[in-house]
C-alpha cells in the first residue's frame, strides 16, 4: 500500500464518485460508479457497493481493482490501482457510516440548489432513494496512475 499524495488526496475529495474496475469470470473488464466514502492518506479508499451486482461477485473471485477519476474541465485525472476487502455492515465503524450520511445529505442538497437556479437534471433525488448499505469495499492503494497529458502539466 502505498501513501496518497497531497494532489490526489484532494482530487479525489473532490469527486462525487469513481468508476471502479473489476475483472469479471470471463476475464473482461467490468465498470461501475461507486461513491466515495472516505479516502485515508495513507492509501485507503472507502467504497459504498448499494446494489450488490457484479462488482461484488468479481472482486471475491479477484480482489484486484482500479478506480478512475477524471475533471473533463480541467483536462486532468487518476488511475489507482491496488486490492479490495469486502466489508460487512456488521464491520463498518459508525464514523464510516456517519461520512456516508453526511455524503447523501450533501449530494441531495446540491442537487436541490441546482435544480432551485433551473439547472435541468434528473427529475427526482435519486440519492434519497439509495438502498441502505450492507457491505463497503475497501480499497488499498498500490499504484497511482497521473493521467494528465504531460504537456497540459
Amino acid at each position: 500500500m502505498i501513501k496518497l499524495n497531497d494532489e490526489v488526496f484532494y482530487f479525489l475529495n473532490k469527486q462525487g464518485y469513481v468508476i471502479v474496475s473489476t475483472l469479471d469470470a470471463d476475464g473482461y473488464i467490468h465498470n461501475s460508479c461507486k461513491g466515495i466514502v472516505k479516502i485515508d492518506k495513507a492509501g485507503k479508499i472507502y467504497l459504498f457497493d448499494l446494489y450488490q451486482k457484479q462488482t461484488l461477485e468479481n472482486i471475491k473471485r479477484e480482489n484486484r481493482i482500479s478506480i478512475t477519476m477524471v475533471d473533463e474541465h480541467k483536462f486532468a485525472g487518476y488511475c489507482l490501482k491496488g486490492r479490495a476487502l469486502v466489508v460487512d455492515r456488521g464491520g463498518l465503524t459508525p464514523d464510516i457510516i456517519q461520512a456516508w450520511e453526511e455524503k447523501i445529505i450533501s449530494r441531495i442538497t446540491q442537487r436541490m440548489f441546482k435544480n432551485i437556479h433551473g439547472e435541468s437534471g434528473h427529475p427526482r433525488h435519486p440519492e434519497a432513494a439509495f438502498p441502505t448499505p450492507q457491505y463497503l469495499i475497501l480499497m488499498e492503494v498500490d499504484a497511482v496512475i497521473d493521467l494528465t497529458p504531460a504537456h497540459l502539466k
